[in-house]
C-alpha cells in the first residue's frame, strides 16, 4: 500500500512535469492545467513552482488574476501587498503584460533583486515572465551591472588568463566539459581562472564536481593568486564571489528551468579576465553575450553553441552536429561554424557524453585525466583546441572572413591530446591542485 509520502511525491513529480512543459513554451490543455492547479491547492507544488505555473497561464492569456496573489488565495493565505516595493510591483505588472523593460526599469528591478528586496514569490513570477517572453539585451545588461557592482572581485590575475564557462540551462545533463578543458589548458601552461557554480537547472555543476574531486575553491585572494602562479589554474565558486546571489539561489533551484541568471555567470567573472570561451544554451544569445562582453572590456571572446539535432542545443562545442560561434577578435564581431568532423573527430550523438550525479561526473573526469578515450575525450579536445586559440596560444585557427583553418585546429587538438597522454600532464595538474595547501579547508559559501 502506497504511503501518503509516496502519493505526495508522485503528485509533485506530475506537477513538475507539467511545469516543465509550460516553461518550454507548450500551451497545455485545460484539463492538464486544472490538474496542475489542484496540485497547487493541495500544497504539493510548492510556492515558487506554483507561482511559476500560474505566471505561465497568465502569459498565455488563460488567467486574469495576478499569479502571486492567486497562489496565496488558492492556499487560503492572505496576500501581503507590502511584500514588495510599489516600484517592483509596477515593474512586475509591466513584465507580466509582456512588455520589455526600459533601461531604468530593468536597472531598478535587478538592483532590488540583488539587494534582497524582492520576495520569493514575486521573483519567481518575474523570472518566469522574462523566460517565457524572452529576455532582452537591455535587461541582460542591467542584470550584469547589478551583479558586478556587488561582486567580490579578485585582482592581480595574469593579463592573459582565460575563462571557459558555460551558461548551463540546456537541460541535456552532460558530463562537465568546460571543467575538464580548464585542466587541459593549465597542463599546456595557459593560465585559467574558471568561474563556476553548483547545479541549479542541471544535475551536476562545475562546483559540485570539483568538490567531489576534492579540488580547493578558495575565496582568499592570496590563495587564488598562489594557485594560478603555481599551477596555472584556479576555480572561483560563484557563491564565494557573488554574495548577492544568495537572494536568488533558492528560487532558481525551485524553478528548475533556466533563467536570465544562467547568462550572468560567464559575464561576471570576478577576476576580470578579458579572454573568454563562453558556452551558451541557445544560438539566439551568442551575439548579445559577445557584445555585452565587448562593451565591458573583453579583448577576445568566442561564444559557442552546439547543435545536437531535433531542436536541441548545448553550451559546448559538440560532436553531434554543427557548432555556431560568434566571436570578438581585433575589435570586430563576426559569426562562423565549427565542424568537428572537418577537424578529424568522429561524429557522436550527444547521448554518448550523458552525465549523472556529481560522483559520476567526477569519476569520468578523473578517468579522462588518466587516459580514458571516447566521446567525452574527443569533445574535451575539440573545446580545448578552440580555447587555446582564444587564449592566444597554440595555432591560430581563424582565417578571417568567418572561416576556420581546420589544419590549425587539428594541430591544436593534437596539442591538447598530447597532455592527456604524455607523462600524464593533465593528471599531474589534477593531483597538484587537489593537494594545494592541504591545510586549507575547501570553502564554498552556501
Amino acid at each position: 500500500m502506497a504511503s501518503s509520502r509516496d502519493s505526495a511525491s508522485a503528485a509533485s513529480t506530475t506537477f513538475r512535469n507539467i511545469l516543465g512543459r509550460v516553461a518550454g513554451g507548450e500551451v497545455v490543455a485545460s484539463d492538464i492545467a486544472q490538474t496542475a492547479i489542484k496540485h497547487i491547492e493541495s500544497g504539493d507544488a510548492g510556492e515558487v513552482p506554483g507561482i511559476a505555473f500560474l505566471t505561465a497561464l497568465y502569459m498565455q492569456g488563460k488567467l486574469r488574476s495576478d499569479p502571486v496573489e492567486l497562489e496565496s488565495v488558492l492556499l487560503h493565505r492572505n496576500p501581503d501587498p507590502a511584500a514588495m516595493t510599489p516600484q517592483f510591483r509596477e515593474i512586475l505588472d509591466w513584465t507580466l503584460d509582456g512588455h520589455a523593460l526600459t533601461p531604468e526599469m530593468a536597472q531598478a528591478a535587478f538592483d532590488q533583486i540583488m539587494d534582497g528586496l524582492v520576495p520569493d514569490g514575486a521573483l519567481a513570477a518575474f523570472l518566469t515572465a522574462l523566460h517565457l517572453r524572452g529576455e532582452t539585451v537591455t535587461e541582460l545588461e542591467a542584470a550584469v551591472r547589478a551583479m558586478r557592482a556587488r561582486m567580490v572581485a579578485v585582482p592581480g590575475m595574469p593579463p592573459g588568463a582565460i575563462d571557459v564557462c558555460g551558461t548551463g540551462g540546456d537541460g541535456l545533463g552532460t558530463l562537465n566539459v568546460s571543467t575538464a578543458v580548464a585542466f587541459v589548458l593549465a597542463a599546456l601552461g595557459v593560465p585559467v581562472v574558471k568561474h563556476g557554480n553548483r547545479a541549479l537547472s542541471s544535475r551536476s555543476g562545475a562546483t559540485d564536481v570539483l568538490l567531489e574531486l576534492g579540488v580547493p575553491l578558495p575565496a582568499d585572494h592570496g590563495h587564488i593568486g598562489s594557485m594560478v602562479a603555481e599551477h596555472k589554474l584556479a576555480f572561483l565558486a560563484a557563491t564565494n564571489h557573488h554574495p548577492a546571489m544568495r537572494h536568488v539561489g533558492a528560487v532558481r533551484r525551485a524553478l528548475g528551468f533556466r533563467t536570465i541568471f544562467n547568462l550572468l555567470g560567464p559575464l561576471c567573472n570576478p577576476a576580470g579576465v578579458t579572454r573568454q570561451m563562453v558556452g551558451v544554451f541557445s544560438p539566439d544569445w551568442l551575439d548579445p553575450m559577445v557584445r555585452t562582453l565587448q562593451a565591458t572590456g573583453s579583448a577576445r571572446v568566442w561564444a559557442i553553441c552546439g547543435d545536437c539535432g531535433e531542436g536541441r542545443f548545448i553550451d559546448e562545442l559538440t560532436l553531434a552536429g554543427p557548432n555556431h560561434a560568434t566571436i570578438l577578435e581585433d575589435g570586430q564581431v563576426s559569426s562562423l561554424i565549427v565542424d568537428a568532423e572537418k577537424a578529424g573527430l568522429e561524429p557522436r550523438p550527444i547521448s554518448d557524453i550523458a552525465g549523472g550525479s556529481p560522483a559520476d561526473n567526477a569519476r569520468a573526469l578523473h578517468d579522462l585525466a588518466h587516459g580514458a578515450r571516447g566521446a567525452y575525450r574527443d569533445t574535451v579536445l575539440l573545446n580545448a583546441a578552440v580555447a587555446l586559440h582564444v587564449a592566444g596560444e597554440g595555432h591560430n585557427i581563424s582565417r578571417g572572413g568567418g572561416a576556420i583553418d581546420y589544419a590549425a585546429l587539428r594541430e591544436n587538438i593534437r596539442l591538447a591530446g598530447d597532455v592527456l597522454v604524455e607523462k600524464g600532464r593533465v593528471a599531474t595538474v589534477l593531483d597538484a591542485v587537489r593537494n594545494f595547501r592541504a591545510d586549507m579547508s575547501n570553502r564554498v559559501t552556501r
